[in-house]
């Protein structure tokens, strides 16, 4: 049986994608988010490898910025190919979500 950890991984880019879409925000701002829509068990050492492999997709870009608490922010835009990337992310991840709530709930 594949743990949660395994499962999110997968599922990880494509949320990030869609955070990113929202507005500009940057790596601990994105794991706070995250924590908040549920996902107890993220860091940001789980999430900066995911937008490092991101940016070199070329889904997402950074800009450095002012911080008005300290050093620069690294901020993350959607790229078009990120827009296009979650679109496919959503129709996939609802195929997904429909098949396996058939097998759990028992229809056909």
């Amino acid at each position: 049986m594949a743990s949660d950890t395994q499962i999110l991984k997968g599922l990880l880019e494509g949320c990030i994608l869609k955070i990113v879409k929202e507005n500009e925000t940057y790596g601990y701002e994105i794991c706070e988010r995250l924590v908040n829509y549920g996902f107890k068990d993220i860091t940001e050492g789980s999430v900066y490898p995911i937008l490092i492999r991101l940016e070199k997709k070329k889904l997402i870009y950074s800009v450095m910025k002012n911080s008005p608490f300290g050093p620069k922010r690294k901020y993350y835009y959607l790229t078009d190919e990120g827009v296009a990337e979650l679109q496919n992310f959503v129709i996939s991840w609802n195929g997904i979500k429909t098949n396996v709530d058939s097998v759990l709930g028992g229809e056909l």
